[in-house]
């Protein structure tokens, strides 16, 4: 009911300079007509009336108590009374056309009541008493005094009156039904929202656990095949977390959520790695997984350097799960479109084809070629729906051709931006620059419940010479933060106790705002980053971890205090 008082009183505010000027165009073309007062009397009289409604209106959209609704709903009877009375004016003179105007007015002003203030029933009738009974009660007065044609004129008025009625009824049914609509559908979005984000950490925090270990493992000592192995393990750790992402990304679409950014990107390798990826798959199903690369093709070029792997690994994943004998080819060649160059990208195969009715809506979510393609092959029918609408958000397009039985081609087309080997990072064979993170001696707090996590970071950090102590609840953290002095704090944000957030309030309420906190969890979606910047935090790592991200933010953390009191020093 709230919201239905604000509506209106919002609605009232609204139409506030309207009533005034049509009380003005009607009042002072009558005062000058007749040369009485009245007309100018009635129109202070309705300014007056219309500020003091207006005030107590926007009293009661603020803060709807049921005293202050009997006194607005007061005003409204009384301004609603001033209003009228020029139509009892008009009809009171001798001219019938004076008579006409004055239903009129009266018809009109019932009619704006009926649309305006339909929300909220007690004020509607409040309103439209006045109007109503002289609307209904003029013309009877008349008829009994002598005009009986007038009778006809008060049953018109009764039919006018009737049918508003069940106008208004009628719209509030409709209003009452849209109104539970949308509670229902922000009900559903609450509920989508936060299986999402549910789903997001549960799956995230076991990753971490696999991610981090083969990162590990990669920096070991290892065999050449051994090496292989856990390059195709790193691979498919980061292509499956991209798939999780998929359902997030979907909803980050539709939302105008999802931003694009842009780095240098090596072509090559980004291929390169894609067909090591799949390769093993291929060879299990005796097909061939060629890679051509044209030799006009930049080696490195500046795009969004997750969302081209995403888009590439969901086209050759179908290309591959679609094709029982032949091949899967990748193309990489540079086109002209309007004047301007673009890369293509070309995944074709000789599977089972799409057939042509199916074509226009492959790229619908959740849509597959038939009802059996899911049992048979798997998948969501998200890849291809999300991988044409990342290519047009990079200002793109991704089509395809097939024909049933023979196989088909998914082309990509992105705007070709040319970027120069200075901006490449290039990445080093150990992913884990231990020798260049400067954090030996190190204090750090770890507050995280999750025994596999806390393995995981001891692993990560103790080959750096720093001195971890772990937590498992947010309480922990802020008592041991006022017993122990800490360079840095990694804080997870769903705990036993006292989470992550409010742990870290609670540490930045103290004098001096404790160590710098940095947030690490497999909370990741843009609301909880937003709900860790409104803390403070220094940073924020998302699981499953990036070591060298991690080193670089627990780097800038520690070395930005003891910056700022050299500075303050000299």
């Amino acid at each position: 009911m709230r919201g239905a008082y604000e509506q209106l009183a919002m609605i009232r505010r609204r139409e506030l300079p309207t009533r005034v000027v049509t009380a003005a165009a009607l009042s002072i073309p009558l005062g000058l007509a007749d040369a009485t007062v009245f007309p100018i009397a009635w129109l202070i009289a309705v300014v007056a009336s219309q500020l003091l409604d207006a005030h107590l209106y926007q009293a009661l959209g603020a803060q709807p108590g049921q005293r202050r609704r009997f006194w607005v709903g007061l005003s409204t009877l009384v301004t609603s009374s001033v209003y009228s009375g020029l139509s009892v004016y008009l009809w009171t003179g001798d001219s019938e056309a004076n008579r006409i105007l004055s239903l009129l007015l009266l018809a009109g002003s019932l009619l704006h009541i009926a649309i305006h203030m339909h929300p909220v029933r007690r004020l509607l009738l409040a309103a439209a008493l006045p109007h109503a009974a002289l609307f209904l009660g003029l013309p009877v007065v008349a008829a009994l005094a002598g005009t009986p044609q007038m009778w006809a004129v008060a049953v018109g008025g009764v039919m006018f009156v009737s049918t508003l009625t069940v106008a208004v009824r009628r719209t509030s049914a409709t209003t009452r039904e849209l109104q539970e609509a949308r509670a229902h559908a922000e009900q559903a979005s609450k509920a989508k929202s936060d299986f999402l984000a549910t789903i997001s950490h549960e799956i995230r925090t076991p990753m971490n656990g696999i991610v981090s270990a083969a990162n590990l493992l990669h920096g070991s000592s290892l065999t050449p095949a051994q090496r292989e192995q856990v390059e195709i393990l790193k691979d498919a750790n980061e292509m499956l977390l991209s798939l999780v992402n998929d359902v997030l990304d979907i909803s980050k679409i539709e939302a105008g959520k999802l931003q694009i950014e842009t780095a240098e990107v090596d072509l090559a390798k980004t291929l390169q790695t894609l067909q090591r990826l799949w390769s093993a798959r291929a060879l299990e199903k005796g097909l061939a997984l060629q890679l051509e690369v044209a030799r006009d093709a930049p080696p490195v070029v500046r795009l969004d350097p997750l969302r081209i792997k995403q888009i590439l690994f969901n086209l050759i994943s179908n290309a591959v799960k679609f094709t029982r004998a032949g091949e899967v080819c990748v193309r990489l060649d540079v086109a002209e479109r309007s004047g301007l160059q673009v890369l293509r990208f070309q995944v074709s195969d000789t599977g089972i084809g799409i057939a042509s009715d199916v074509l226009p809506r492959l790229f619908g979510a959740f849509e597959q070629a038939s009802a059996g393609t899911t049992r048979a092959h798997g998948g969501t029918g998200l890849g291809l729906a999300i991988s044409r609408q990342l290519a047009g958000l990079m200002g793109g397009t991704l089509e395809a051709t097939s024909q049933l039985g023979e196989g088909s081609i998914f082309t990509l087309e992105l705007p070709l931006v040319v970027g120069g080997q200075d901006g490449l990072a290039v990445a080093a064979n150990n992913p884990m620059p231990v020798e260049t993170a400067d954090l030996a001696g190190a204090r750090i707090l770890v507050a995280e419940d999750h025994p596999v996590n806390q393995r995981v970071l001891e692993l990560l950090l103790a080959p750096l010479g720093c001195r971890v102590t772990f937590c498992e609840d947010g309480a922990q953290a802020v008592d041991l933060t006022a017993r122990e002095a800490f360079d840095v704090i990694l804080m997870d944000m769903q705990m036993p106790v006292m989470d992550g957030l409010e742990a870290s309030r609670r540490i930045r309420a103290r004098d001096g705002g404790g160590p710098p906190i940095i947030a690490l969890t497999a909370n990741a979606l843009d609301h909880h980053r937003a709900a860790w910047a409104a803390v403070g935090v220094h940073g924020f790592v998302s699981k499953p971890i990036a070591p060298a991200e991690l080193y670089a933010l627990l780097e800038d953390a520690i070395l930005a205090p003891q910056a700022e009191r050299v500075q303050r020093q000299g």
